[in-house]
Formats: C-alpha cells, sequence, structure tokens
C-alpha cells in the first residue's frame, strides 16, 4: 500500500487534486489512533484511517468535496460516534479532520530545453509552481529532473498545446524558429491562457506576427503575445540573467490578479447516535 505521504508528495508533482483526512481525536476504542491519516483522490485511496463504514463514510465526504465545482471547499471536522448507526461496534468516537489538498494554480508550459530553458527550470524548482518541460531531443534534458517538473519527450511538441490546462503560462523557446511558429500558432488560437511568451527580439516579434497573420490569425490573437519576454530594465545575455528576468515577469503576471481567499474551517458533526 502507498503511503499517505508517498502519494502527496506524487500529487504534488503530478498535479493532481485530493483530499487528506486526519484523526484529530479519538475517545474510546476506535479504528486507528489520533495522526492515523488517509489521502483519497477521485479515483484511489492512498493509506487508512481504520476501514469499515467509518473509512467508506470519509471518502464519500471527501469524493463530495472533490466535486464541487468552486475549489478549494473549507476544510471541515467531523466527529463520527462509532455505535450501531455507522455500522461499527467500537463504542468510541473518532473526529476526522478533511483538508483539500490541490497542486499549486501556477502551471508553466516551457517549450525548449536548451541553456535558457535550463537555466530558467533552476530558479522555478523553488516556486510553488508546476512546471510541464517540453522538448523533441530527450538526450537535451538533464539528469536530474526537479521534482516540480514534468518532461514530456514530443516529437511534435505544437500537439502538447491541446493539452495544457486553462491558466497556462506558456513560455517558447525552442532550437528551431518553425516549430517556434507552430507552437505560437496553437497558443494564440486558444484564448484561455494566462500568459503566451516567446523569447526574442522586437524584431523577431515583428516577423512572427506578420507570418501569424499570414495564417488567419487577428489583432486579437496577436495582442496576447509577449516578445520579447522578461521585465523591463533587466540587462544582460547570459542565459542565468534572462531567466531571472522571465521568472521576474511571470511572477508578475501571476500576482496581477489577487488569490482567491480560503474559506474558514467548518465544523460538521458525522452521526448521531
Amino acid at each position: 500500500m502507498t503511503g499517505w505521504l508517498a502519494a502527496l508528495n506524487r500529487l504534488a508533482e503530478t498535479g493532481g487534486d485530493a483530499v487528506l483526512v486526519t484523526v484529530v481525536e479519538v475517545k474510546g476504542s476506535t479504528p486507528r489512533e489520533a495522526g492515523a491519516k488517509m489521502v483519497v483522490t477521485r479515483d484511489k485511496i492512498f493509506d487508512t484511517v481504520g476501514g469499515g463504514h467509518l473509512e467508506l463514510k470519509a471518502i464519500e465526504l471527501s469524493r463530495a468535496m472533490l466535486r464541487q465545482e468552486h475549489l478549494p471547499p473549507a476544510p471541515s471536522v467531523h466527529r463520527f460516534p462509532l455505535g450501531p448507526s455507522l455500522g461499527q461496534c467500537c463504542g468510541g468516537e473518532a473526529t476526522l479532520l478533511l483538508e483539500p489538498i490541490q497542486p499549486p494554480a501556477f502551471h508553466i508550459a516551457l517549450f525548449g530545453a536548451g541553456h535558457v530553458g535550463k537555466a530558467l527550470v533552476k530558479l522555478l524548482s523553488d516556486l510553488p509552481c508546476r512546471v510541464t518541460w517540453i522538448d523533441s531531443r530527450e538526450d537535451i534534458f538533464p539528469e536530474a529532473i526537479p521534482g516540480n517538473v514534468t518532461v514530456n519527450v514530443s516529437d511534435e511538441p505544437e500537439d502538447e498545446i491541446a493539452a495544457l490546462p486553462a491558466g497556462s503560462f506558456v513560455l517558447v523557446m525552442t532550437h528551431s524558429h518553425p516549430l517556434d511558429q507552430r507552437i505560437l500558432e496553437a497558443a494564440l488560437r486558444r484564448d484561455d491562457f494566462r500568459y503566451v511568451g516567446l523569447i526574442g527580439s522586437a524584431t523577431k516579434r515583428a516577423r512572427f506576427v506578420k507570418r501569424l497573420k499570414a495564417r488567419g490569425l487577428g489583432d486579437a490573437e496577436l495582442a496576447r503575445l509577449t516578445c520579447p519576454i522578461g521585465v523591463e530594465g533587466a540587462g544582460g545575455k547570459h542565459p542565468a540573467e534572462i531567466a531571472v528576468a522571465v521568472a521576474a515577469q511571470l511572477l508578475q503576471v501571476r500576482d496581477a490578479v489577487p488569490a482567491r481567499l480560503h474559506p474558514p474551517l467548518t465544523l460538521l458533526r458525522g452521526g448521531t447516535g
């Protein structure tokens, strides 16, 4: 059985939603001790809080939280008398805390594993974000990949645009201008990305805008393109210097929309008798 902590670590890497169930208090005879934990996803269970109807009820409540349209739902506390009404004969009482766990909403799709891409991933590895790192050249990726980075080796990187979640930040810095153009065209035809950036100069932007207009993109779509990328006033051509400027710009865009506040903790009674 996969432990709850290993499951949370894996979910942080892959970006899955889950609920962490914790036994926070026990009275009398109960299946598990205080501190026992379980992770519930939409289709899997990791670890246990004791099995039986208590665990089934915790799973049911957790998946109801995951089905809510407006995440994150509030953490909640449920008290369960372990008597006949719950189908358990322990006779004690267990209090469970259900905490929704969500991946960082800051998702970056980085196309290109060249020098600047590698420098940028080093910076992003320490930020609360998820990175999908895409390139057609498997041997160009470093051996050590940060835990918040998923490598995607794709023969057709532009095809990966369709699978990216809404709200993603898209960065294009591949080894090929024709490939850059194909990726950009696919990205700009979607209107639900927070950011679409292309590495290069103002001259490169003008050239790409002309080509993309010829491909049928309109002014509104092309206005979503950021090129050059990076905060203004941050000079330097070293990959690390470029990476710092780009990371700073991503943070500026991310923080331009206030984060939604988490609702307060609520206390619910899970059973009677």
